[in-house]
């Protein structure tokens, strides 16, 4: 059976973008040194900190589940330009010697769900006819 490149692509950057939201998961909810300082220095923690955890744990499973994937990918560039805008202006690039690991997967993870949610315009366009 011959894969559609569309659908091998969608799958890897569906995997690729909920496997990096999902990483930072265990950081955020165990409250690690790293993440505990940037949403201090956000004036953020430690509610913010739960809080985006919690968002970034819908977006992916919206994402990994081909229905809600737009849905997931449009929220998950919601969070990941939260991420980007805020490494801009408060926390800089690069966090505590991470050499811009966190700002570089914030990009990453942006640039996939972007793909994603034009990957699913049709379903989005729908979902936008359907609840006005």
């Amino acid at each position: 059976m011959k894969l559609n490149f569309t659908i091998i692509l969608t799958w890897a950057l569906r995997l690729f973008a909920a496997a990096i939201m999902l990483q930072t998961l265990y950081f955020k909810f165990s409250g690690a040194s790293e993440s505990v300082y940037i949403f201090t220095t956000l004036n953020m923690e430690p509610w913010g900190r739960i809080g985006i955890g919690v968002m970034e744990l819908i977006a992916s499973v919206l994402i990994l589940y081909p229905r809600t994937t737009g849905i997931g990918a449009v929220l998950g560039m919601g969070l990941m330009s939260g991420a980007i805008f805020f490494h801009l202006t408060k926390l800089g690039l690069v966090v505590q010697d991470d050499g811009g690991q966190l700002f570089i997967y914030a990009v990453f993870v942006f640039i996939s769900c972007l793909l994603l949610a034009i990957i699913c315009r049709r379903d989005l366009i729908q979902l936008i006819k359907t609840a006005f």
